[in-house]
């Protein structure tokens, strides 16, 4: 009985091989994606946590097979999972940024964890499971981030700088105007107001809007240019 239990928690270094370069791999599939979407997490990195956690998850199964007959120790293969799912997060946190009201980063926050888990399952010998995740995030990440953007192409968010002379409400004129076109006004900041020649005040203002139609951004462009009362006009495109 103790030579059977003694075995259960032993390895071979061929299988260890084997689910360190399953690690490799499943890891480089989702770095694949995340390096040709120019994230900063890609590749290596992915490859690196996959592998890490796979050791860890050897290391913690197999590691202490020597200590296994001793009867004041007791083995816990999860007692060092645990401290990878919960120490993975500063590395997701070090690909988040905000940018104003954009945050950028979160997917590939989210695809250095999984992978972390992915490497965990290698690691346990759970690789129907570990392949399985990985299929799963590479549709995630390729297949549905391509429907997403189609799906969301006409709801883009664009941002519009504007000067004009506010002589008579020019303000509520413009935003009249975008909300005619079916442009849903998400933010509104006036930059600057200073009194012109004539005592005319100008102000600068800056819109995010999201269209909700094709051309409709550009049909406001248009009509606003065309505005006696618009000194100077920026377009711009924010993300989703």
């Amino acid at each position: 009985m103790a030579g059977a239990t003694q075995q259960l928690w032993q390895i071979t270094q061929s299988d260890l091989l084997l689910r360190m370069l399953i690690s490799a791999a499943f890891g480089g599939l989702i770095g694949i994606e995340r390096e040709w979407s120019n994230h900063a997490a890609g590749f290596r990195t992915h490859i690196l946590v996959c592998l890490g956690s796979t050791t860890i998850m050897l290391l913690s199964i197999y590691g202490f097979s020597q200590f296994v007959n001793e009867p004041n120790v007791r083995m816990d293969p999860a007692r060092l999972t645990a401290q990878v799912i919960s120490g993975i997060g500063f590395l997701g946190a070090g690909v988040i940024m905000r940018n104003g009201s954009e945050v950028k980063g979160l997917t590939t926050a989210a695809s250095i964890w999984v992978v972390a888990a992915i490497g965990l399952c290698v690691g346990a010998g759970f690789l129907f499971a570990a392949g399985l995740c990985t299929l799963f995030v590479l549709i995630s990440l390729y297949l549905l981030n391509k429907m997403e953007k189609i799906y969301l192409k006409s709801r883009s968010k664009h941002e519009l700088e504007v000067e004009l002379l506010d002589r008579s409400g020019g303000l509520v004129m413009l935003s009249q105007a975008l909300k005619q076109r079916e442009l849903d006004i998400v933010s509104l900041q006036v930059l600057s107001s200073q009194t012109g020649d004539g005592g005319i005040e100008k102000i600068t203002i800056r819109f995010v809007v999201r269209s909700r139609k094709n051309n409709a951004y550009m049909d406001a462009v248009r009509y606003i240019s065309a505005r006696p009362d618009v000194l100077a006009l920026r377009t711009g495109m924010s993300l989703h």
